[in-house]
């Protein structure tokens, strides 16, 4: 017998975060959350009705697998303004494997953060998360092996990277062996310089000069650090959660971090300018524990690779869309977008500055202050020189190549 609708006589109006959690304490949060963004726009009694049909899917049969998914800091909202792909994964394996798979989203860091949800992971608390590999790479340091200053010079070769078969043996397998975790797939966007409201009467940035002996927010990558070391950027470790009160106070001049992830924190109103370092990567990963993943029968692991690769896809094609629609990392910023609300203006920096940078601090120009982490790196990967490997990788297409245009193909099955 279904359930009745106690939400049936509301009447059609905008539905509150409470609202919301009502009807998620009704229904289950990951089953609201799915319905919530299926229908895009709607009121309390359709987001009671749509909840109610797909909890009534969803559990229509016993599922042999049930992940426990700790997206961080992420919810129905956010997840549209940095594509992180989160519930697109999970509604994709959910109809793939006919519920056999099913998975428990829990966001808004109810479960996790950003610098615990790979421990969680690890710990078997979790079955899986989202977070940046950055602020993962503390608890799981191999993750540092995509953040050599200036080896991707575009998003596009990022993607490209994701979708290349030496992945495997570059990213995945050491750290699957490493550290138990299984790459399933990530947002791409190039770390900057997103600085605060002391910036906003000041002229629009054009040159890393004028950075120099600031003070900046950095997350838990150990590469990130020798970065901005060498350009003197003054990296101060702050939690992400905590970032937002440091730019309020004044506390750090700026946050090393990317465009997108401005948007979704809803940090744009302590933003003044977005420097487009693209210093290293900033990329916002999905990994499942290892052993569950192993645990699986193979039709249902090859499931989770195919809902990985089309997740991975969706992403490359809605966040290439959301950074010039909805954030407004362009130069000027599309009217109604978070930047242009806030007034925060892209200092997009030219090639030759960027250049400038790469020079000062890429191992390709400097190498020794990375000596010490490309020896233990290439030590986990087996002995692979991975920067050297990457970064060939990531100059294999064309540097022009929008990355809504790069080529998506299955990393697995050719490795």
């Amino acid at each position: 017998m279904a359930k009745a609708n106690p939400f049936s006589d509301k009447k059609p109006d905008s539905v509150s975060r409470r609202d919301f959690f009502r009807v998620a304490a009704t229904y289950g949060m990951s089953s609201t959350m799915l319905a919530a963004t299926a229908l895009g726009s709607f009121t309390l009694p359709q987001l009671a009705q749509a909840a109610e049909s797909t909890a009534n899917r969803r559990n229509k049969k016993e599922a042999k697998h049930t992940l426990k998914f700790g997206a961080s800091g992420f919810n129905e909202n956010n997840l549209l303004i940095e594509r992180a792909g989160c519930l697109d994964f999970a509604r994709d394996i959910e109809d793939r494997t006919d519920g056999e798979i099913r998975v428990e989203f829990i966001g808004d860091n109810q479960i996790c953060g950003q610098l615990d949800c790979v421990k969680k992971t690890q710990q078997g608390i979790i079955e899986m998360f989202t977070a940046s590999t950055q602020n993962s790479a503390g608890a799981a340091p191999y993750l540092n092996v995509l953040d050599y200053a200036y080896m991707f010079p575009t998003r596009a070769s990022q993607y490209h990277f994701l979708y290349h078969p030496d992945s495997q043996r570059l990213l995945r397998d050491p750290l699957k062996k490493k550290h138990g975790l299984q790459f399933l797939f990530s947002h791409c966007e190039l770390r900057g310089l997103q600085m605060g409201l002391g910036w906003k009467d000041r002229p629009l940035i054009t040159d890393i000069d004028v950075l120099k002996g600031t003070k900046n927010r950095v997350t838990g990558t150990q590469l990130g650090r020798i970065a901005m070391q060498l350009l003197e950027l003054n990296p101060v470790p702050i939690a992400w959660s905590e970032t937002l009160d440091g730019l309020k106070s004044g506390l750090i001049d700026g946050a090393e971090t990317w465009a997108g992830a401005v948007g979704y924190a809803n940090m744009s109103p302590v933003i003044s300018q977005s420097v487009d370092l693209r210093l290293f990567c900033g990329t916002e990963a999905t990994m499942m524990d290892a052993k569950v993943f192993d645990s699986m029968s193979p039709a249902l692991q090859e499931a989770v690779m195919e809902s990985a690769y089309l997740t991975q896809v969706k992403i490359q094609a809605a966040q290439e869309a959301a950074l010039v629609n909805t954030v407004g990392a362009t130069v000027p910023s599309l009217p109604g977008t978070l930047f242009a609300q806030h007034g925060v203006r892209v200092a997009p920096l030219s090639d030759e500055v960027r250049a400038k940078a790469e020079r000062i601090c890429a191992p390709e120009f400097n190498p020794e202050p990375w000596v010490e982490w490309r020896e233990r790196l290439d030590k986990w990967a087996g002995g692979i020189d991975t920067y050297t490997e990457i970064h060939k990788i990531a100059r294999e297409i064309p540097l022009d190549t929008l990355a809504e245009n790069v080529e998506p193909r299955r990393w697995w099955k050719n490795a």
